[in-house]
């Protein structure tokens, strides 16, 4: 199979070298940066550069551009990509991205399929892109009504050939509802947390916790913020969710309630304990 990677970013880079290290395919590397296209090369996380050109040769084509970059550059190029030929995104944000290009692409005979690997590093480009990133991680696919159902099972097939541990599918909307929760709020709180004037002289007095909490908040500014910004409703559901919580621990100390405090702690923990068990089974 031909693959052509769009964005050589440490996602897109990622996915080169994965493809090179697990199997035969033949991967191409598309990006505006002549000077990440010839590091892919020199590095053989590549086998050429793709261009305009190479496109519609490509059997399978993955879009790995921030959202608003990603649904021009799909739509821009619905009839360039290969009839028949397998296209996917992997933006963190779904609704938008899918409501926007399925229909077109589908219209045009490109089979399209939204799609999220569950993997990443607090550092972004092609140089921090890992061939492992994605060992025994999880490969979101979110179909729509419109989505060839023979995509998303070569899709899911594929992803398991590069490292994934598991393909989970879900429709754009529960995607989105979701990752608020499992990855977007995390970012919104480890990076507000690293604001406290206090922890600007942790020096010596962090351990675990605070590096477990703070990894995220070194971002990417700027996918994130598009990011948000798309999923608005949902963050900003889980934002009030979590303010309300954190209200219940800040009065529980303000009334020194030493009862209903330990009640709150035991709530979480039991409630991580559960999050455990159903990891450890499902592993």
């Amino acid at each position: 199979m031909k693959i052509q990677v769009v964005g050589l970013g440490l996602m897109g880079g990622s996915l080169c070298k994965a493809v090179r290290r697990y199997t035969d395919h033949t991967v191409l590397g598309m990006d505006l940066d002549g000077k990440t296209l010839q590091k892919a090369l020199e590095q053989g996380a590549i086998h050429e550069i793709g261009t305009m050109e190479t496109l519609p040769e490509a059997d399978l084509a993955i879009v790995c551009l921030y959202p608003e970059a990603a649904v021009r550059f799909l739509l821009d190029n619905g009839e360039k990509f290969r009839k028949g030929g397998l296209v996917c995104d992997i933006c963190g944000v779904k609704s938008a991205v899918v409501k926007a290009v399925s229909g077109p692409l589908n219209r045009l005979g490109v089979r399209f399929v939204g799609c999220h690997p569950m993997a990443g590093r607090e550092f972004s480009g092609f140089d921090y892109a890992q061939a492992d990133l994605f060992d025994g991680a999880s490969f979101i696919l979110t179909p729509d009504e419109q989505t060839d159902p023979s995509a998303v099972a070569e899709l899911e097939t594929f992803a398991r050939s590069i490292g994934f541990g598991q393909t989970v599918t879900a429709s754009p909307e529960e995607h989105d509802r979701i990752i608020a929760a499992t990855s977007q709020l995390a970012h919104v709180v480890s990076n507000a947390y690293m604001k406290s004037p206090t922890l600007q002289k942790e020096a010596g007095f962090s351990a675990g916790s605070y590096l477990d909490l703070t990894r995220v908040a070194k971002l990417n500014e700027e996918m994130w913020t598009s990011l948000f910004l798309l999923n608005r409703e949902a963050l900003l559901y889980e934002v009030d969710t979590i303010m309300e919580h954190l209200s219940q621990y800040r009065d529980a100390l303000n009334r020194q309630d030493a009862p209903y405090l330990r009640e709150l702690l035991k709530e979480g923990r039991l409630l991580k304990e559960a999050d455990s068990r159903l990891r450890k089974e499902k592993s």
